[in-house]
């Protein structure tokens, strides 16, 4: 029995290792009790030292400073703060293309308005009652011009080749007042129109260019609005369950482990948001289509059909055409009256001057194209430096927002205490995310939201590069394009193809040990998982026991 002194003194040199590192002391809170009160929560239960931790369902279990309550609530608030983290990191990029939406349609808008003031300055000179009568004729034709970049479905060919015929017709008239001219010989008149080129080759030039040059810019600016509409609505899609724990865990837990200092492993952060992020991820392949797409229209601007010189100067060709159908009045008369016959004497008296009236020809000042040049340039820049935002968004959020700063890899928190975090770093997009050891990711639903807005992404790409190949695009409502698209199951090929493999006994063990994120395996895994000074507490315990009772 004189060995039972010896016995106890083991005894108890184990009991003291059973709180490790604590001193038989518990920690103070005060750390924890500073942030929890700095997020707006009451003090009101909050421990002023460390308690024992079983009743954690996120956090690892062991010594906290967090009750059930604060656990949920930094869960809450994980929730809301991340939803706010999105929406910044994608305000950069929407304010982005609205500006761009903005210039370009401005510069647009102010080329077609200037053609259009220059017009009505220069013609009631230049032309006089021949103006004057026809007047409503090219308000019209601006007025569809507008309408039809604007995105309204109009065929900009039958548009311009209806102005054509209906000037046309009013002219012939006006220049020819001395006779009779019926509706029905108008109609002859115009069926020969294309044999006598009453306007030179203008209408067909124009037709030609302007086709382009609206089809390119419209097709621009609606690229740009769709772009920016798109980061808007995915920047509001909702955070999921297990995402919300994942991200607590991350950003809260090392504070209720009395570890306020230690910032998260870096590859741990892109772990959780690649996981939060799967969906949005995927919406990479179609937005950098998009943006190629939006740089090759671009280049359209310049070239045969630039912008600025064919919507600049409409007015200036308009005059043209008039003035040629003037200076060859009498023969292209002589072509249809050989055509289609002479009509008969008018009664009524000629109008005399106005038929030959005609001032200083219209100003061909063609716009130098330097501001257009510039804003092209300006843009090209700033898509190309946005075409990667889906995939670089979970390394710009961790770096920048929440372990922004140096990050000691071998001293972090890497989600269980503090240390190296040793997982691999998923790839992008929801089916990669199959054996994310951070958050549980179903990869057979694909959020309808970002499905949607991937196609919007397809339909305006689509356009664009129609819009590139110089065909007219029908700016129907994308709604309409996406009938029936959110019917049936929209799981594409290569991720539904994967749902038979994914199950619990896939998952890639990790080299920590990772809670259960569903809430049920908490009190199965972590509570049977002891701390490890507890199990070599029992160890001497037993051996103690055993020598003592030889």
């Amino acid at each position: 029995m004189h060995l039972f002194p010896w016995g106890l003194w083991l005894l108890c040199v184990a009991s003291s290792s059973a709180r490790g590192d604590s001193g038989g002391k518990a920690k103070s809170c005060a750390e924890l009790r500073q942030l929890y009160g700095s997020k707006g929560f009451s003090l009101s239960g909050v421990p002023q030292a460390e308690i024992s931790g079983e009743h954690l369902r996120i956090c690892p279990q062991g010594y906290t400073c967090c009750t059930s309550e604060m656990e949920e609530n930094f869960a809450n608030k994980s929730r809301s703060e991340f939803e706010g983290m999105m929406k910044e990191a994608s305000r950069s990029v929407q304010v982005t293309l609205t500006s761009q939406y903005k210039n370009f349609d401005g510069y647009f808008q102010d080329l077609l308005n200037k053609s259009e003031k220059a017009l009505y300055d220069t013609f009631p000179s230049m032309y006089g009652e021949l103006y004057m009568q026809n007047i409503k004729l090219f308000k019209d034709l601006f007025s569809e011009l507008r309408r039809y970049y604007r995105g309204s479905n109009i065929n900009l060919e039958e548009a311009l080749n209806e102005f054509w015929t209906r000037l046309l017709e009013r002219l012939f008239k006006q220049l020819n007042p001395q006779y009779h001219i019926t509706d029905e010989y108008l109609d002859c008149m115009v069926k020969h129109s294309e044999q006598h080129k009453p306007f030179g080759e203008v209408p067909r030039d124009l037709k030609l260019k302007a086709t382009k040059a609206f089809i390119a810019v419209r097709s621009y600016v609606q690229g740009l609005s769709v772009g920016s509409d798109v980061i808007k609505k995915v920047s509001q899609v909702s955070l999921g369950h297990e995402c919300t724990r994942a991200i607590m865990k991350l950003v809260y837990c090392p504070h209720c482990r009395g570890m306020s200092s230690v910032k998260p492993c870096n590859n741990y952060c892109r772990n959780v948001m690649k996981g939060c992020l799967a969906n949005q991820a995927d919406l990479d392949t179609e937005w950098r289509n998009l943006i190629d797409s939006m740089l090759l229209v671009a280049d359209r601007f310049d070239g045969p059909s630039n912008v600025d010189t064919v919507i600049g100067t409409i007015h200036t060709r308009i005059a043209e055409a008039i003035s040629n159908m003037q200076e060859n009045k009498d023969s292209i008369t002589a072509k249809v009256f050989q055509g289609c016959g002479n009509p008969k004497i008018s009664t009524k008296a000629s109008s005399g001057e106005d038929k030959k009236r005609r001032g200083k020809t219209a100003s061909d000042d063609k716009p130098s194209g330097l501001g257009l040049e510039k804003l092209v340039s300006d843009a090209k820049g700033k898509l190309r430096d946005i075409k990667d935002y889906w995939v670089t968004l979970p390394s710009v959020l961790c770096n920048e927002r929440i372990t922004a700063g140096s990050v000691n890899e071998d001293r972090c928190w890497n989600g269980m205490t503090k240390g190296r975090y040793l997982p691999e770093v998923m790839g992008d997009g929801l089916a990669n995310q199959i054996n994310n050891p951070e958050v549980e990711v179903d990869i057979t639903k694909p959020d309808m939201t970002i499905r949607q807005q991937i196609m919007q992404l397809k339909i305006m790409t689509n356009r664009l590069r129609n819009a590139y190949n110089g065909n007219d695009v029908d700016f129907q409502d994308a709604s309409d394009d996406m009938s029936g698209s959110g019917s049936g199951d929209s799981c594409p090929d290569e991720v539904c193809g994967k749902r038979l493999s994914k199950s619990s006994s896939t998952r890639q063990p990790g080299t920590h040990a990772i809670p259960n994120q569903s809430g049920r395996g908490v009190n199965g895994a972590s509570s049977k998982s002891l701390p490890s000074s507890f199990l070599i507490f029992l160890s001497m315990a037993v051996m103690a026991m055993q020598y003592l009772w030889r």
